[in-house]
């Protein structure tokens, strides 16, 4: 019998509350993800973030706190400051720019764009709170951890890999395979950390489309053929693809058209894990979130996958 795939809450339950906070992690593990994603950046005196973004001004209250800490781009960098800097600030919901230049939320029917009472935690601080809630609630919920722009980071003067590995060393994650994921978009970075870094934790290369800006110059394209995911196999121990590369829309009959690269993938001995599955945001030919845990779970035969939604994706599973 197949193993059941595993639940990845994405940046915690982030369709319930701001994404990353403590808050949305906690209900996380509280809905029963069998995994909780931590995004890292560094702070400029070298301590691992739990940020999805280099950048702050999206997610927290940056620029009232400090309006004149902008880079010549306009962009406020976390990079830029300390952690006690970086405590200051309040996360709200993910913010972008209407026609007009109006902030409004991404996600309209999320937590209300507010202030919050919501702080960025240090990876430190997430793990102690997972492990607490393991302890409390006696289960084993694992760390999912992308290092987000390593490049740009050693640009900037720090090694955010080795940092990370510090942290879960010196919390007792070094050596858990079995609850700890390493992810990231830039396959250098994932090299580096199997052969000079040599981490036994299990790495997955999360694949982009090319146009998206990602740290590096890989080739995704490239990435998701045969040739590449062979390659990929030299390094990794799966892919994290985004879910329209699986799921490719619907037939002239509605039916869906899935490509080919899970089952590659699985005739390389590699797991597949897509991002986001979400309720507010289906994909053209999807009418339900249901529909497309069918699409993805029971059709494609995905080994996981990531969801702003982790209750709704446990019930799923129990029900099927």
């Amino acid at each position: 019998m197949k193993k059941a795939p595993i639940i990845i809450a994405h940046r915690g339950a982030s369709a319930y509350l701001p994404e990353h906070s403590l808050a949305a992690k906690a209900m996380a593990h509280a809905m029963g993800a069998d995994f909780i994603e931590q995004d890292v950046v560094l702070s400029r005196d070298g301590v691992p973030m739990v940020l999805h973004d280099i950048h702050l001004e999206t997610t927290t209250d940056v620029v009232l706190c400090y309006p004149h800490r902008a880079r010549a781009d306009g962009r406020y960098y976390a990079i830029d400051f300390t952690v006690h800097e970086l405590r200051q600030l309040r996360l709200h919901e993910r913010t972008t720019l209407d026609a007009s230049g109006r902030e409004v939320a991404v996600y309209p029917g999320r937590f209300p764009l507010q202030a919050t009472p919501f702080a960025i935690p240090t990876l430190a601080e997430e793990i102690d709170l997972i492990a607490g809630l393991d302890h409390s609630r006696g289960c084993r919920t694992g760390l999912y951890v992308e290092l987000k722009s390593p490049l740009w980071h050693l640009e900037q003067g720090l090694d955010i890999a080795s940092t990370v590995l510090e942290v879960l060393a010196d919390k007792g994650y070094a050596d858990r395979c079995e609850q700890v994921f390493l992810q990231c978009f830039e396959p250098r970075t994932l090299r580096r950390l199997k052969h000079e870094l040599k981490t036994p934790l299990p790495l997955i290369q999360l694949v982009a489309e090319n146009d998206w800006g990602e740290d590096g110059n890989a080739d995704y394209d490239q990435l998701r053929t045969a040739a590449g995911l062979s390659d990929i196999a030299g390094y990794a121990d799966g892919i994290g693809p985004w879910l329209m590369h699986i799921y490719r829309g619907v037939d002239a009959s509605g039916q869906p058209v899935l490509s080919e690269l899970v089952e590659l993938a699985h005739e390389r001995g590699l797991q597949v894990h897509p991002y986001t599955l979400r309720r507010d945001e289906l994909p053209a030919g999807v009418e339900s979130f249901d529909q497309l845990l069918d699409i993805l779970v029971t059709q494609a035969g995905v080994d996981g996958f990531f969801t702003d939604f982790p209750d709704l994706a446990r019930q799923f599973l129990q029900d099927h």
